[in-house]
């Protein structure tokens, strides 16, 4: 009933919500614990898109509610059938965490009215409610004040024993009906006529009837995703967290497809939009359930609450609802995640700012597009510019790590080592390029060993990270390679995965950079670099020519081996003279060339 308060209908509709979806979501769905039902979150967002349609005391507004109960769980049950909900992962915890805050801080002001005895402006944005709490408060009244803060005081009081204490658990279910019966029999003894009442409530089960006003769809269409959205990230991350405690595995798509159909059977007797409850699901597994029982035998006692109950509900006092409804909302403000994340990741302290600032003061569909946009341009960034590293030695092994990571690692003069932490498409191969430009040019000294030459000569791709690789970037591959030919620099490719390999060997770039230049692991790969570099070295020494004459580097290679072949070998790894690699029995190509 306080949900349907929030969400701008008769309290009734709250009970409706509570009872068909319970029994449809027990047979669809596949948590056992997970409670549904109306929610704060989502009666906000009906409240805040149906306001600007239609009056709340309107059929219309009702008849709308209805309508996107229908068009939420249609929505449910289509990515629930096509397995979409994989989409919702890309709306970041910090989005959510942000988002909740700010929406928790609009609800609980939306409730002031209860509270101070007069009516405030309904809005999903912080400054026009706060303005009309100010502008209004001559006509504040002192009796629902008191009373909504000390029940409020007795939810909270409860709510935090019922935490801390395991044997006084119960305490944190029995609080909202505690806060009711307090209210309501302090208004059938003293009958204060300054505090409003719940008033009349129809008695009886819902009747069947087809939703209408499918001329409002259109404009109902993105509220409808945005409610989507949130009930399946409030949801099925509830579920999630309640199938691991209790040892058990769900599957998110039938989840999806469980709370659609639960909706659209709602819709057919009055129900506006519900999802699962975080407090209700967690009340529901702290008392012990195990199978979806448990909410069947909810919705029965819903049922005879409308058939026997309602005309009790009559004198509940409005400011006793709010107090349930704030006492509620009071955990979703989540400044704890907003120190973690400071402490943490600047970046998501960021994001969890943007949201949670735009949604108070932009509204909560802004919020969201802009936390959600925030996040997805986070992510296009990550993605645009891979994490790449300079690779060395480590002493004593032949293994290569991050040498920003292990400082102590060693690497060799003439060779850079650089593994690509990303697949590569086209948005990030510039980049990509770019730092392999800098590596070549930036070269650092201080700990490279092997023999002494004055530039690069050699870049060595690691490419185990790289899970695939496009069009785009096996063509800038190629330039790269063609560049980096006519500087002299050769480029191997160490430890590619299948996949990888296989585009690569279809779009030529094996047989352009050579067989013999792909290797299995990276210290094979520097092995043959380190004998090439050792000839280069020795070339040098010899008479140098005139400028006119000046062969390349390979071309005085071959000269200084003497034949292609044994060219060949030294490239390849195969059959290596032992003086020049200290006899290391494991070195082996990963390709081999034809001969």
């Amino acid at each position: 009933m306080s949900y349907a308060k929030l969400a701008g209908l008769e309290p009734i509709y709250g009970l409706y919500s509570g009872f068909v979806p319970i029994f449809i979501y027990a047979i669809f769905g596949s948590s056992r614990q997970l409670a549904i039902g109306p929610v704060a979150l989502v009666s906000l967002l009906v409240s805040n898109v149906l306001s600007a349609i239609a009056d709340s005391s309107d059929a219309l507004y009702t008849e709308l509610a209805i309508l996107l109960a229908l068009m939420v769980g249609i929505l449910e049950c289509i990515m629930g059938l096509l397995r979409l909900g994989w989409l919702i992962r890309f709306i970041s915890h910090s989005v959510i965490s942000g988002f909740t805050t700010a929406s928790a801080i609009v609800i609980a002001l939306s409730q002031a009215k209860y509270f101070l005895g007069y009516e405030i402006d309904r809005s999903s944005e912080i400054v026009p409610i706060i303005k009309s709490i100010i502008s209004g408060a001559d006509e504040f009244s002192w009796p629902p004040f008191v009373m909504g803060s000390i029940i409020l005081a007795i939810l909270q009081t409860m709510k935090h024993l019922g935490k801390s204490r395991k044997h006084l658990r119960f305490l944190r279910a029995m609080g909202p009906l505690t806060a009711v019966v307090l209210g309501t029999t302090f208004i059938k003894i003293y009958h204060p006529s300054s505090i409003t009442l719940v008033g009349d409530i129809p008695q009886g089960l819902p009747s069947f009837s087809i939703p209408t006003s499918f001329q409002y769809v259109k404009s109902l269409i993105p509220t409808a995703f945005l409610i989507t959205g949130v009930a399946i990230l409030e949801s099925v991350g509830i579920a999630k967290a309640l199938a691991a405690k209790n040892g058990y595995e769900l599957d998110s798509n039938q989840e999806l497809f469980g709370l659609g159909v639960s909706n659209i059977f709602g819709s057919f007797f009055s129900s506006y939009p519900t999802t699962g409850s975080f407090s209700r699901s967690a009340v529901n597994h702290e008392s012990g359930a195990k199978t979806g029982l448990s909410g069947i035998i909810t919705g029965i006692i819903m049922g005879c609450a409308l058939l026997f109950l309602t005309p009790l509900f009559e004198y509940i006092p409005q400011c006793a609802l709010a107090a349930i409804v704030v006492s509620a909302v009071i955990s979703l403000v989540d400044y704890e995640e907003a120190i973690f994340l400071w402490g943490v990741d600047k970046k998501d302290f960021l994001l969890w700012t943007v949201t949670t600032t735009t949604t108070l003061f932009l509204g909560i569909e802004i919020g969201v597009l802009v936390g959600v946009g925030v996040s997805l341009a986070f992510v296009i960034h990550e993605s645009a510019n891979p994490h790449i590293a300079v690779l060395g030695r480590l002493p004593g092994t032949t293994v290569y790590r991050n040498i920003q990571q292990y400082p102590e690692a060693y690497t060799y003069n003439g060779i850079v080592i650089v593994r690509i932490d990303a697949p590569i498409y086209f948005a990030n191969i510039s980049y990509i390029k770019d730092r392999l430009r800098e590596y070549e040019v930036v070269v650092d000294k201080s700990t490279r060993r092997g023999p002494e030459v004055e530039r690069i000569y050699f870049v060595i791709l690691e490419m185990a990270p790289v899970t695939y690789i496009d069009s785009s970037a096996v063509q800038a591959l190629k330039d790269l390679h063609h560049e980096y030919k006519s500087r002299d620099i050769q480029i191997a490719i160490s430890n590619p995965n299948r996949e990888v390999l296989l585009t690569l060997s279809k779009s030529g770039v094996v047989e352009l950079i050579g067989k013999e230049w792909y290797f299995v692991r990276v210290h094979d790969a520097v092995q043959v670099c380190l004998q090439h570099v050792q000839s280069i070295k020795e070339a040098s020494k010899a008479s140098d020519p005139s400028p006119e004459e000046k062969p390349s580097f390979f071309q005085r290679l071959l000269k200084q081996r003497g034949e292609d072949s044994l060219v060949a070998e030294l490239e390849s790894g195969n059959n290596t003279p032992s003086d020049l690699i200290h006899g290391d029995p494991h070195l082996e190509p990963l390709l081999f060339r034809n001969s």
